[in-house]
Order: C-alpha cells, then sequence, then structure tokens
C-alpha cells in the first residue's frame, strides 16, 4: 500500500512537468577545515553534491541549477566528470562571486530559469532528502503557492522559524525570521524552515528582484520572499515531515560522519527487509549499488561499492571489500577478501569458495565451484569449473581449464617489460608448488609440472614437465663463521 501511495504522489506531483531544481553550493565550508569544496566531500562514497543531483533526478527535472563560487572550478569539473553526457537532464551553472547570502545566490540563477516551471530550492551540502517528500512538497505548490519543508525540533537553534497566523499550528504561514534576527516570542517557536521549498518561477523572479540587506546580517535572504508572497495573495504552504535526516546539513567532519551512519544504517534496514541477514547493521558499508538475492548473509566491517551483485545463498565473510563485481548462488567469501573489477568487473561462479585473505582484480572470471585461498591474487584470468589455487599464487592473463589445480606458490609471469602475454592451461593439469609459468605458454590437458620449475615452452598433453637445476649435495660443509672481533 505504501508504494502505490507514493506512486500517487508523484503522478500527481509530475502533473506539473517543468520542473527546475537549483541547488546552492556556493558556501566555504569553513568549519569543515579542509581544502576540498564542503559540497565535493564524500558520503557513501559519492561527493555530497552528487546525492543531491541524484535527487534532482529522480525528480525528472528538466534541468539542475548549480550555484557555484567557492572552489567553483574543482565543483563544476567534478560535476561534469561524474555525470558524463548521457545524463537525462541538463546540468547548468551559474557564479555567486561574491557571496551575498541564499537570496543572492538564487538570483544568480534568475536568466537560466523559465517561467512556466516550478522550482525546487536544494542544499549541496543536504544530502538525504528523499524524492518522495519533495514529490509531496511539489504537490503542495500545486504550480500556484509558495511551499516550505518544514521540520519540528526540540532545539531549533540556528535555524529561521516558521511564523504563522493565530495561535493555532495549522495557521497560514506568515514568515520565516531567521534566528539572529528573532524576537524572544519567535526563538520559542519549534517548527522549523530546512531551507527547501518549491515555488513557481514566475513569482520567484519578482519575489527575488525586491529584495533587501537590511537585517542583522547584511545579506539577502531567500526567506523573505515569504512576506512577499502573503502581501501578493499568493498561499504560503508548509509540508510538514518528523524525519530530520532528511534536512540535515553538512558543516563539520562530525556532522558528515553522523550522516554517513544514518545513510549506512537506511541501507542496512532496506537489505534487512529484503531477507538479508546482517551480523551488524552498524557495521556495514554500502557505497554504490547492492543488490542481494535471498538468503545472502554479511558479516561484519564489510564495504560494498560500485554496483555488487549477490546471488541466492551467497555468504559474505567479515571484513571483506567486494566492488564492482556478481557473485554468484551459493558462493562464500570468506574474510578479510578484496575484490575490485573496476571498469572490467569480477564474476564469481556458483558454489565458489573465495579467500580468506584472497585478492580478485579486474578481468577475473570464476566458474562454478573454483577455489581461491589464502593469498592469491587473479587479474584478468578466466578459471573453469573446479579450477583450484588454494594458496600463495598468482593468475595473471591466463585462461585456466576444468579442474585444474594451481600450486603454491606458482605464479603465470605474464609482463616481459612492454607488453602482456596470455597463459593457457587446459583442463585437468597440476602445477606442482613453486612454478613460473613464463607467457605466452600452453600447458596440454592432463599434464603435470614438477614442483619448482620455470617452464618457457609450450607441453604435450599429459607430459610431465620438470625444468629445474640438478639437486646437489656437499658432505659435511661448513657454513661461514664470523670473524672475531678486535
Amino acid at each position: 500500500m505504501q508504494v502505490t501511495s507514493e506512486l500517487q504522489v508523484q503522478n500527481a506531483a509530475l502533473e506539473h512537468q517543468n520542473v527546475d531544481v537549483v541547488i546552492m553550493a556556493a558556501g566555504k565550508g569553513t568549519r569543515m577545515k579542509s581544502l576540498l569544496p564542503k559540497v565535493l566531500h564524500p558520503l557513501a562514497g559519492r561527493p555530497l553534491l552528487r546525492h543531491v543531483l541524484d535527487t534532482a533526478q529522480a525528480l525528472q527535472a528538466r534541468q539542475a541549477v548549480v550555484i557555484t563560487g567557492h572552489g567553483a572550478i574543482e565543483v563544476e569539473a567534478a560535476c561534469a566528470m561524474d555525470t558524463g553526457a548521457t545524463d537525462p537532464f541538463v546540468i547548468r551553472f551559474v557564479r555567486q562571486e561574491p557571496q551575498f547570502g541564499t537570496g543572492h545566490a538564487v538570483q544568480q540563477a534568475v536568466p537560466v530559469l523559465a517561467d512556466d516551471g516550478v522550482v525546487v530550492v536544494l542544499s549541496g551540502d543536504v544530502p538525504l532528502t528523499q524524492p518522495a517528500t519533495l514529490f509531496h512538497l511539489i504537490t503542495a505548490c500545486a504550480g500556484d503557492k509558495l511551499a516550505l519543508l518544514t521540520l519540528e525540533m526540540a532545539n531549533p537553534t540556528g535555524y529561521g522559524r516558521i511564523v504563522r497566523s493565530g495561535a493555532q499550528a495549522d495557521g497560514a504561514v506568515q514568515a520565516i525570521v531567521e534566528q539572529k534576527d528573532a524576537a524572544p516570542a519567535e526563538l520559542a517557536i519549534t517548527e522549523i524552515y530546512s531551507g527547501i521549498m518549491a515555488v513557481p518561477a514566475a513569482a520567484l523572479k519578482r519575489w527575488l528582484a525586491r529584495l533587501d540587506n537590511q537585517n542583522a546580517q547584511g545579506e539577502y535572504y531567500l526567506t523573505d520572499i515569504v512576506k512577499f508572497a502573503v502581501a501578493d495573495g499568493v498561499p504560503v504552504v508548509a509540508y510538514k515531515i518528523d524525519d530530520a535526516v532528511q534536512v540535515a546539513g553538512v558543516n563539520s567532519p562530525v556532522q558528515l560522519a553522523q550522516l554517513e551512519r544514518a545513510y549506512q544504517l537506511q541501507q542496512a534496514h532496506r537489505l534487512m527487509e529484503e531477507g538479508v541477514r546482517l551480523a551488524d547493521p552498524a557495521r556495514l558499508d554500502v557505497r554504490g549499488d547492492l543488490l542481494c538475492a535471498r538468503d545472502v548473509s554479511i558479516d561484519v566491517n564489510c564495504i560494498f561499492e560500485g554496483h555488487v551483485n549477490l546471488g541466492e545463498g551467497v555468504t559474505i565473510g567479515a571484513n571483506c571489500v567486494i566492488a564492482n563485481a556478481i557473485i554468484e548462488a551459493g558462493a562464500v567469501i570468506h574474510p578479510f577478501t578484496h575484490i575490485d573489477g573496476e571498469n572490467l568487473g569480477v564474476t564469481v561462479g556458483v558454489g565458489a569458495l573465495i579467500g580468506p585473505f584472497a585478492r580478485l582484480r579486474p578481468g577475473a572470471r570464476l566458474g562454478a565451484e573454483v577455489h581461491i585461498g589464502n593469498f592469491v591474487e587473479v587479474k584478468n584470468s578466466t578459471l573453469a569449473k573446479g579450477a583450484k589455487a588454494n594458496h600463495l599464487a598468482y593468475l595473471g592473463d591466463a585462461t585456466v581449464g576444468e579442474r585444474v589445480n594451481f600450486g603454491a606458490g606458482s605464479i603465470t609471469a605474464n609482463y616481459d617489460g612492454a607488453n602482456k602475454h596470455r597463459t593457457v592451461i587446459e583442463d585437468d593439469v597440476h602445477v606442482g608448488s613453486n612454478c613460473v609459468l613464463v607467457a605466452p605458454i600452453t600447458l596440454g590437458a592432463g599434464g603435470t609440472v614438477g614442483g619448482g620449475s620455470t617452464l618457457t615452452k609450450d607441453t604435450a598433453a599429459g607430459a610431465l614437465s620438470i625444468a629445474r637445476g640438478k639437486q646437489a649435495s656437499i658432505a659435511q660443509w661448513s657454513r661461514p663463521k664470523k670473524a672475531p672481533k678486535p
């Protein structure tokens, strides 16, 4: 029933198709004590501003207008790099230089806003506002009202207060009074303005033109447009929520860490509601998209980045880092395993056993029931069903057949100093311990490589191949001794 309700809200909101999102991202973020612009600090592995842009995308906005100032070149470059050329909505940048308040910031966006739209004003350092909340806000605006997102706070210090007519909590909104300009009675108000609004663009432009800076901070307040709306007879409505996380901003490393944990707890609850078993919801980090089938189990301190897909019955041990990978049904990833597919991806087949302390790098393609053990690294290699590399090995640029056993301490020497070469190990080959296979090379099916061998030539099917120096023993040999001290 909840899904249906949200879809109804979304459809109602999108009757006003022309939604433009304005994002304020010009602030210095002095309290972050960092050279990095505040809106580029990461939450769940992505910049704060990227979260806000994703929200704008979810609103099916026709454009997002990002107001930059401090670190403008860096912020704009990061947005262009992150969004790419295939985004379904336009991102524009306008500069606020110098910076004279929130009203002055939004004034800079006026030249790129058409009169036929509804403008949703967001902040680049408020990353966790839900699209469903903004759909409600747009519906409340209805194309002809000023709609404010508000919240009751036990301690409203620092926030603008919502002043209503009369003594009723649901009286008409008359004004927003900033903390520094509030009288004692206004300071007692606990309903605050979140900094988020939806407003008809044509009206917004008129009201922005009337702003002045006659206030305690000498700035142009965006919140002053409320009194202009009231004076013009335009209804001012409030959509009140009770989830403070949705309107929480980031002004310090402490607040950033608090929002990180709030976000991660949201992800943990979502996963558990879908049936995932988490050993401890407080010790999970999802920094991308994590999709889980039934009966997935995840132990503590695991990090998931990029796009990760866990199949039915997958078990993830403690302290694993997994990025850009598909883990198929029944696979077990033992503790302290590091998997990073980057742009090529990694696939772990049905029933495979990986780790502990294994590393799978881009292009690793592991078939069903493959075993990759402790301190084994696999890069750009395909291992067919039942292949095993259980200890202290490296497989790079290799094609490994079914049921191959790759011995402890053995490696494929795939790089000649200029180019990479491929090693082919056919079905049922047994490679002994401490072997070096110098690529390009093919080991014929069913063959055996004696321990300690360095092979540089192809081997025949079924052959035993040995390439090592002959053992010699010198009887009664004495080790060198240190010279006596003078």
